[in-house]
């Protein structure tokens, strides 16, 4: 049964949570404390304790509307009587042995960071579990409660008053949203990899209602009441409007320092990573992007001691050369060799990178350095999914390095539909003509069940390439409000924006000009290899969460033309960097 909430003027969906809380592992015991010794293990296989550490269970959080939320707090049994700094909040590539099961998904493991001498607080959010509230995804809601949760730990007689925030993905995402709303105790975030835009950057990328991931995550809340029914509210308003924009966060209100994780394999994070990092106001602000999937990554011992230096400096005043850091690393995918990992650079993408424009030839599926002359068209059968589109090529004559973001301007046309849902994908060629799948944990990191000949199946351990996608009716751009007249002169030439907030049909046989942005990436190009630009009707079979939902539905139908040469110059930016 539904029931509607106000949200910003807008009537929200809200639906029942599940009742049955089949994944805590312990009884709900307010203000229960215990110590873990040392040697204690959560069961078999997992990591045992080095360290004695303090578990206090289900102390309440009172927020600013009265509703009381719980949370575990985590403290090292030997500091019982210091003051110490606080971060708030089996995976892939992570053996079990190697987590103690007491953290929280994608959070940092109390087992890890306790001895390190910091506390570790785990909020259960609004509505979860046995905290009160209704559950709300992303917005003011959650940015309030996250600022109402950091100030309450400021104030524990355990807490020096500086807290600071990590984690990954719904963890990284509530970083963005909680730093905007400046909690005057919030002295550091470290996201790992998070949404920012929610309605452009994921639930509709492109203009596309992307539903059956979020709908499957929403489903799967469990707590007493009442859970915001993203997926409805995606199928009721398709186009922006108040309640998608109160899911954007106040990146420009973000001035203490950060450090930003990015990788390329995600199908959700790139982009919110990459403009968290570029146009937040932190002067003290560090970027590195890793090869790896990002469950693999924040687990990492080198992640976690580069990570507490971080925390060590603005939690703890700690002169520890951080500063010294670069400010950007980033790290490249060769596909069929191992990456190249953690480069210095200034700027992500470098300030030495030149964007080129490779026009696209239907005549003979070359991308051209040159103008195309002569007009022609490629087809493919957009409402195939066996249809992997029509390709366009480019071949090295040197060592190039394609870092940064792109963009497609593809001039296109349907007979038999009044909309198109495009997608692109930049893919890399191996010398004998063979497109590359990189695998985003190293194999020695693989479960022992999982084998070489095998990974072609399994989505989540590998990655195709950056690629971009958009529904031709939503293809008006125009610029983003929210950032200042200096950021609007940072702006790369492959950033574009788009507004959503209405649709133009397209008049079956009419040619439109599209502009799709393709998102950032870091690919190693040998002399003699290949970029291959796909661009057809459907997502790619191998995105990292279609297991999660059902396949986007798209508006296609019959065939789709993609003109090229003379009057339709259809063409990729693609930002290279030469040697």
């Amino acid at each position: 049964m539904a029931t509607t909430k106000n949200i910003t003027g807008v009537n929200a969906i809200f639906r029942p949570t599940r009742r049955r809380f089949e994944n805590l592992w312990t009884d709900f015991e307010p203000y229960a404390e215990s110590i873990l010794p040392r040697g204690w293990k959560k069961s078999f296989g997992h990591l045992t304790l080095r360290e004695a550490i303090i578990w206090t269970k289900d102390v309440p959080i009172t927020l600013r509307d009265g509703v009381v939320i719980r949370c575990d707090v985590f403290r090292p049994a030997d500091r019982a009587g210091e003051a110490l700094p606080t971060s708030n909040y089996n995976f892939i590539g992570v053996p079990k042995h190697e987590l103690s099961g007491l953290e929280k998904f994608d959070g940092p493991d109390p087992a890890e960071w306790c001895p390190r001498g910091y506390a570790i607080v785990q909020p259960d959010a609004r509505g979860t579990f046995n905290s009160e509230g209704d559950v709300y995804h992303y917005g003011t809601q959650e940015a309030q409660d996250g600022y109402d949760t950091v100030e309450w730990i400021a104030e524990q007689p355990w807490s020096n008053g500086n807290v600071a925030l990590v984690g990954n993905s719904h963890l990284g995402t509530m970083q963005w949203f909680i730093a905007g709303e400046q909690p005057p105790h919030l002295k550091a975030i470290a996201p790992w990899e998070g949404v920012g835009d929610f309605y452009r950057q994921s639930i509709c990328r492109g203009g596309i209602p992307n539903t059956g991931f979020w709908s499957a995550l929403s489903e799967s809340h469990q707590g007493e009441n009442l859970r915001e029914d993203i997926g409805a509210m995606a199928e009721k308003y398709p186009h922006m409007n108040a309640y998608w924009a109160d899911k954007v966060p106040k990146i420009q209100n973000i001035k203490i320092p950060m450090y930003v994780l990015l990788s390329y394999s995600t199908g959700l994070h790139t982009e919110g990573s990459f403009r968290g990092w570029k146009y937040s106001n932190s002067v003290d602000k560090w970027l590195r992007i890793h090869p790896t999937q990002e469950w693999h990554d924040i687990y990492q011992p080198e992640s976690t001691d580069d990570l507490q230096r971080f925390f060590d400096r603005y939690l703890l005043g700690k002169q520890n050369g951080w500063e010294e850091t670069p400010k950007v690393l980033v790290s490249l995918l060769r596909f069929n060799r191992p990456p190249i990992v953690h480069l210095p650079e200034d700027n992500y993408p470098p300030s030495r990178t030149s964007f080129q424009t490779l026009y696209l030839d239907a005549s003979d599926g070359a991308l051209s350095l040159k103008p195309v002359e002569r007009e022609g068209a490629a087809s493919f059968q957009s409402d195939r999914f066996e249809d992997d589109g029509a390709h366009f090529w480019y071949t090295f004559t040197q060592y190039t390095e394609l870092l940064g973001p792109s963009k497609a301007k593809l001039f296109m046309s349907c007979q038999d539909l009044n909309d198109m849902d495009v997608y692109v994908q930049i893919r890399k060629v191996s010398v004998d003509g063979r497109p590359l799948t990189s695998v985003n944990v190293p194999f020695k990191d693989l479960p022992h069940t999982v084998r070489e000949e095998d990974i072609e199946d399994l989505c989540l351990y590998k990655h195709l390439g950056p690629s971009g996608r958009l529904r031709a009716s939503k293809r008006a751009t125009g610029q983003d409000p929210a950032l200042s007249e200096e950021q609007k002169k940072s702006q790369l030439p492959t950033e574009i924006w788009f507004p959503y907030d209405q649709e133009a049909k397209v008049t079956p046989g009419d040619i439109v000009e599209l502009d799709i942005a393709i998102w950032p990436t870091g690919i190693a190009f040998e002399r003699g290899e290949t970029l291959r630009i796909g661009i057809k009707g459907h997502d790619h079979h191998l995105h990292e969460i279609e297991h999660l939902g059902p396949k986007l539905k798209n508006l296609n139908k019959g065939q789709h033309f993609v003109h090229c040469g003379g009057r339709y110059p259809s063409q990729v930016l693609l930002p290279f960097v030469y040697y």
